[in-house]
């Protein structure tokens, strides 16, 4: 059984989450059709809130019609979208252009409300996100969004939306056994402020399993962007051979529960304070079958401290949320697309 978190009254979500960046593009060829029945399949096991974007090509239109093609199923589905303006649109984007891509996600997903909308906002130095996020706000007032989140926002500038009255429900964010920058302050804060944390980056797009354990480091070009994003994670983090050893680590656990490495390591990140979800990508249901034991399998304390016997080695990444993948110019940044949403 795949466990539940009530966000709020109304909102309860499914703590594992159907990711929609891996129908985007760039992690293989996606037939529509095949894609609508791997929705229908993660509904009926339970999982039953997807994550999409409106810069993800094609997401939000291919969850419309999976809600046209399955309505029975997409009752009980809650979509959670972004709200993510181009990086040149930042210092014009007013009312009118906010809520013409909202008017266009309504669209595309076939509903009269959103569920969640999440702001993103590429650079700090256009400092207009308070007055976009108000924006939406002033939409959620109109009927047409239901509840408002960000994504990848630091602490000071979460700090400067709280404190403008904009009501905000999650905050989508990378938190992983290998990225602990979340721990940091933003916990803490998310906590006082009732903000859920739904985690990307769980498995390290793939990284996190049976696959890597004990092979040498991936040299030239990697399969997908996925695993370009988390390759570098994993540099930071330490290298490839601290990597390792939190592998071995994982699978001798998994071994004791009878499951797999990416299970072990989701449930350490569902167990940590203010983590309301974990957000999984996945192109089919490959890995279905894993993800409906994670309700069955409960991690002891002496896993858990084995685990952190590892995470505390940790070189990085330093700093706070999202900080290296702001920089355009670093390693981290120039793997980012900034014009997806024209």
């Amino acid at each position: 059984m795949i466990p539940r978190q009530v966000l709020a009254p109304g909102h309860e979500i499914s703590r594992l989450i159907k990711g929609g960046w891996h129908l985007a593009g760039g992690h293989g060829v996606i037939e529509p059709g095949q894609a609508l029945r791997d929705m229908a399949a993660f509904v009926e096991a339970g999982i039953t809130t997807f994550d999409c974007a409106d810069i993800y090509t094609g997401v939000e239109a291919l969850i419309g019609a999976f809600r046209r093609q399955y309505p029975l199923l997409a009752a009980q589905l809650r979509v959670h979208t972004k709200f993510v303006p181009d990086l040149d649109r930042l210092a014009d984007a007013d009312g009118r252009y906010v809520e013409s891509i909202i008017d266009r996600s309504l669209a595309r997903l076939g509903v009269e409300r959103l569920d969640l909308v999440q702001l993103h906002w590429w650079d700090y130095a256009v400092p207009r996100y308070v007055e976009v996020a108000l924006q939406l706000a002033r939409l959620r007032a109109k009927g047409k969004i239901a509840h408002l989140g960000v994504t990848n926002f630091d602490v000071p500038r979460l700090a400067e939306l709280v404190a403008a009255g904009v009501p905000l429900l999650a905050h989508q964010l990378q938190y992983s056994l290998l990225d602990a920058r979340p721990a940091q302050a933003m916990v803490g804060f998310c906590r006082e402020h009732g903000i859920g944390l739904l985690c990307y980056g769980t498995v390290l797009g793939g990284f996190a399993s049976e696959r890597w354990l004990g092979e040498p480091a991936p040299t030239g070009e990697l399969a997908n962007r996925s695993l370009t994003k988390y390759r570098l994670i994993i540099e930071e983090f330490g290298g490839w051979a601290l990597f390792q050893q939190l592998l071995e680590v994982l699978a001798s656990i998994a071994a004791r529960h009878d499951c797999d490495i990416a299970s072990v390591a989701t449930l350490a990140m569902l167990a940590r304070p203010q983590v309301a979800a974990a957000i999984v990508g996945a192109t089919s249901t490959a890995h279905l079958r894993s993800h409906l034991r994670l309700g069955a399998i409960a991690l002891s304390a002496e896993d858990l401290a084995a685990i952190e016997r590892v995470t505390a080695r940790a070189a990085g990444p330093a700093g706070e949320v999202y900080a290296l993948e702001r920089d355009r110019t670093g390693r981290h940044g120039r793997i980012m697309k900034y014009h997806l949403n024209t």
